[in-house]
């Protein structure tokens, strides 16, 4: 699959997920929001696999969808800008589930399937692309 990131340039962007995860912790932290919240929030994002059950593309647009900085910094712009606790608490947890995700390599997906992300193949296609080579 072109397009995925290997060697260097993939352990650089795991390594910037696990920033935006610690980051986001240390500003939840400072703006002493409940942890508990963090915790039953966290895993919110992944509902979007449910898309896979329509088919690898609606998966992988769902998955995109929940798992883009985008929505995440939208949220914490318009929660500093209003101002709303809330909005920014959710920016927050969002960007740290995203970031945890990047960390561990679980990318954003292409249509081929779950396995196959920018970050590199996962999971039995990692196993399959290593054999190739």
């Amino acid at each position: 699959m072109s397009g995925e990131t290997t060697g260097a340039v993939r352990v650089l962007l795991r390594l910037e997920g696990f920033c935006m995860l610690v980051a986001a912790c240390i500003v939840y932290a400072k703006l002493d929001l409940d942890w508990s919240t963090f915790a039953l929030y966290f895993l919110v994002p992944d509902i979007s696999l449910l898309g896979y059950f329509a088919g690898a593309k609606v998966g992988a647009v769902s998955y995109n969808t929940a798992h883009s900085y985008l929505g995440a910094f939208a949220s914490l712009v318009i929660g500093f800008t209003v101002p709303s606790l809330t909005l920014q608490c959710a920016g927050l947890i969002w960007c740290a589930h995203i970031g945890f995700d990047r960390a561990l390599g679980y990318g954003l997906k292409y249509p081929a399937g779950f396995g196959f992300t920018h970050l590199g193949r996962i999971g039995r296609f990692a196993a399959k692309h290593s054999e190739e080579q």
